[in-house]
């Protein structure tokens, strides 16, 4: 089930049967049994990956505070587990929205799309405009895990993380240029132009993925630790 249809639907409040689509009745203020929902619907948001993330922490709030347990204390012991269980999608849905990239990825996942080594299981490859630099990049690393930590290999090796920071910085820019081709398409309708912005945003995840844990192995090779060369 695509998000679109997740999001449209509704079930009646338990108490006053009036139409839920969150974890509160906005009739009657009853919490209601937790139910497999998307994260913007807990919010009461529109799919939109250019969030304003002091609407979405104003809402996180407001909800925990209506959901609190103590609140529930003298009810049935049903609301009691609803209560817990609602408390936990609200969090859960919190820690994956406020984070741009776990937002990304988390509508990915809605829409369907594979993330990461989802996609096959296997150990993700380079980019292939990448293969140059990360083949000298295993050379380097592999010199200084033997103990050839001489000033100019470390300088070397300084001077690439530099250059792959660059890149997840302008990866981070270019997903946001994408969040807001997302939101276009998805406001006008689109369906052509959302699965375009789907495919391109998947894609510079898994560069942005795999550039992070170059810098990640970059960092281990200067101080010293042990870790896992890239895949050239």
């Amino acid at each position: 089930m695509q998000i679109a249809e997740q999001q449209s639907v509704k079930t009646a409040c338990w108490s006053c049967g009036a139409d839920v689509s969150g974890p509160l009745c906005a009739a009657c203020g009853k919490v209601q049994p937790a139910t497999e929902q998307d994260y913007f619907a807990v919010f009461s948001l529109p799919r939109r990956l250019s969030l304003d993330t002091k609407v979405l922490e104003r809402e996180f709030y407001r909800l925990s505070r209506r959901l609190h347990p103590d609140l529930y204390a003298r009810t049935s012991e049903l609301e009691q587990q609803w209560s817990t269980e609602q408390t936990s999608l609200v969090n859960d849905a919190y820690r994956a929205l406020k984070d741009p990239i776990a937002r990304t990825e988390y509508l990915l996942k809605l829409e369907g799309m594979a993330i990461g080594e989802e996609t096959t299981g296997k150990k993700q490859q380079p980019p292939a405009d990448l293969l140059e630099e990360v083949f000298e990049l295993n050379m380097q690393l592999e010199e200084m895990r033997m103990g050839g930590d001489d000033p100019q290999l470390r300088s070397d090796l300084e001077n690439a993380k530099k250059q792959f920071e660059a890149q997840l910085a302008q990866a981070d820019a270019d997903l946001a240029a994408l969040w807001a081709k997302w939101d276009g398409a998805l406001a006008e309708g689109d369906l052509t132009a959302q699965m375009a912005s789907k495919e391109e945003m998947l894609a510079l995840l898994d560069r942005r993925r795999y550039v992070r844990n170059l810098v990640r192995d970059v960092n281990a090779a200067l101080d010293g630790q042990s870790g896992d060369a890239p895949t050239p």
